[in-house]
C-alpha cells in the first residue's frame, strides 16, 4: 500500500504548483480546450476559495503536491467542488487520494454547515463521473442548479451531494 504524507490546506505559495497539476491534465491528458486565462481562481487560491468559506486543499506525496481538491462556498449552506485533480501515477485505490481529498472536503463541510455539494465536470472524464457516483451523488441537469452556482465554461455535466447528519 501507497502512503500519502498529507492532506493538507493550501494557499496562494501554492498556485504555481497546483497549476502545475491541473493544466496538463486537462489540456494533455484529456484535451480539454482550456487555457490558464479560462481559470483566473487558480491565480488566487485565497480571495477565491478561502474567502468565500470554502478552502483548497493538496494531497501531498513526501513534499510533492500530488492532488488539489477546492470549495467555494457559495450560498450559506452550499458549495461548489472545483478543481479536484491527481497525478496519474498517484490515482486509484491503491493511493487513495482521491477519496482522501474528497473526503476532507466533506467533513469540511459538515463541520461549517454546508449541506449541498454541487459540481461541474466535462464529459470526457468518466472515471470521474463514477467515483463521483459511487460517493453518492446524483447527476443532475444543467437548469437544476442553483442560480448562484459558480459556473465553469468548459462544464456539461452536473452533479450534487446532499449531506446528511
Amino acid at each position: 500500500m501507497n502512503i500519502l504524507s498529507a492532506i493538507t490546506p493550501l494557499n496562494n505559495d501554492y498556485c504555481e504548483q497546483i497549476i502545475d497539476i491541473v493544466l496538463p491534465i486537462q489540456q494533455i491528458e484529456f484535451n480539454v480546450p482550456i487555457t490558464i486565462q479560462d481559470q483566473p481562481d487558480l491565480l488566487d487560491i485565497e480571495k477565491n476559495y478561502h474567502q468565500t468559506g470554502g478552502n483548497f486543499w493538496g494531497a501531498k506525496h513526501n513534499e510533492l503536491l500530488v492532488g488539489t481538491i477546492g470549495l467555494i462556498a457559495f450560498d450559506k449552506h452550499a458549495g461548489a467542488i472545483r478543481k479536484m485533480f491527481v497525478r496519474k501515477d498517484y490515482r486509484g485505490k491503491e493511493w487513495g487520494t482521491g477519496q482522501l481529498l474528497l473526503d476532507t472536503l466533506i467533513d469540511y463541510c459538515r463541520q461549517n454547515q454546508i449541506a449541498d455539494i454541487y459540481l461541474g465536470t466535462v464529459d470526457v472524464l468518466k472515471a470521474a463521473h463514477r467515483f463521483y457516483e459511487r460517493n453518492g451523488f446524483t447527476r443532475l441537469a444543467k437548469n437544476e442548479l442553483p442560480q448562484s452556482f459558480p459556473l465553469m465554461s468548459a462544464d456539461t455535466i452536473f452533479y450534487h451531494l446532499h449531506l446528511t447528519n
